[in-house]
């Protein structure tokens, strides 16, 4: 059985979110969940009503649901590199220490972005030959699967190679996680001939063309991977989190100017009404709850981290993605690519 360890004390709902969405995937999944942080109040959790209703009469131990305890939390407002040194056993640390040990499989982390990338970096180390690990999410296209881009936050700025690197660890991701063949991975650029865009992008790009390891595409814009014109895009980590950020606020405006219209008018309210089915379908899937979290990948570990807003759902589904990392092998894969790459696969 598949151990994930969570820190329960994660993201601006914990634990009362957290122990929620970890009793979901423990009846859905089938995985077993090790709840990271002080024993007591991840306990009180489990007593709350529609938790208990849950459970229907059975315990955390008979669901393979077991405490950690860990006497400190980092703080969201805390600076992740001081608290992570200072607060030995804090939540997230002991969750990392979990994976690092052996004792579970999988981490999953809400809350600071900083402090779970951090711990696990720290924790758990970088895969041979990985230079920096970056942070993948998946973004929503017209197309019912996702595209993956990366990096989003971990690395403001980046050298042609790491660049080159995350191509290589988000095509195994989209092999692994989505099924995909052989993925179709770009270079987000200003433009999509060669001519165009920085002397890094452009080394980037001489550098994929010259590898038989993934299937590139050559640079892609900001327009191309909503209309699912490729499976990865490859990008810094500044710049990827401002796409990343853009189209979470375009989402959110649409969905606000859409709610207006439908309210304006007798007949928007009864256009609503009957495309009600339609509209739910959407928004499912633009919703980041359903992607679960973003994927730390280059570590030596599954890494797993949900919005620091997260609700059960999305917690839910953040193991989801955890236990399919595990299941597909990916931290194997990136470490058998890598090594491929460094013995001569880029001509």
């Amino acid at each position: 059985m598949i151990r994930i360890a969570i820190d329960a004390m994660g993201g601006d709902y914990a634990p009362r979110e957290v122990v929620h969405g970890a009793v979901l995937a423990a009846l859905e999944y089938g995985v077993a969940i090790q709840l990271v942080g002080p024993e007591e109040a991840v306990l009180a959790e489990f007593r709350r009503p529609n938790v208990r209703k849950l459970m229907d009469g059975r315990d955390p131990e008979s669901l393979n649901i077991s405490i950690i305890h860990a006497s400190e939390v980092v703080d969201m407002g805390e600076k992740p590199s001081r608290a992570l040194l200072k607060k030995r056993n804090a939540s997230i640390v002991v969750a990392t220490r979990q994976v690092a040990e052996g004792a579970a499989d999988a981490l999953v982390a809400a809350g600071s972005t900083g402090a779970a990338a951090g711990a696990a970096q720290l924790g758990l180390g970088r895969i041979a030959n990985v230079e920096r690990a970056a942070i993948a999410c998946t973004m929503p296209t017209i197309h019912p699967q996702r595209c993956i881009m990366l990096d989003v936050g971990a690395n403001v700025e980046c050298t042609a190679n790491q660049l080159f690197q995350f191509g290589l660890m988000g095509s195994i991701l989209a092999k692994g996680l989505h099924n995909i063949e052989n993925p179709k991975v770009g270079v987000l650029n200003i433009g999509t001939e060669d001519t165009k865009g920085t002397e890094l992008v452009k080394e980037v790009h001489r550098m994929f063309s010259q590898t038989d390891l993934i299937n590139f595409i050559g640079f892609v814009e900001g327009r191309d991977y909503p209309m699912g014109k490729v499976d990865v895009v490859v990008t810094d980590g500044f710049t990827g989190n401002v796409s990343l950020k853009t189209a979470e606020g375009i989402a959110r405006m649409v969905g606000f100017m859409l709610r207006q219209e439908l309210m304006s008018s007798v007949r928007g309210k009864i256009a609503g009404v009957l495309a009600e089915s339609a509209i739910k379908a959407m928004k499912a899937r633009v919703d980041p709850n359903v992607a679960g979290g973003a994927l730390l990948v280059g570590v030596k570990g599954v890494c797993v981290i949900a919005h620091g807003g997260s609700r059960h759902t999305a917690v839910k589904n953040a193991i989801r993605v955890a236990k399919d990392m595990v299941l597909a092998n990916i931290v194997s894969r990136i470490e058998t690519t890598l090594s491929l790459s460094t013995a001569g696969s880029v001509k």
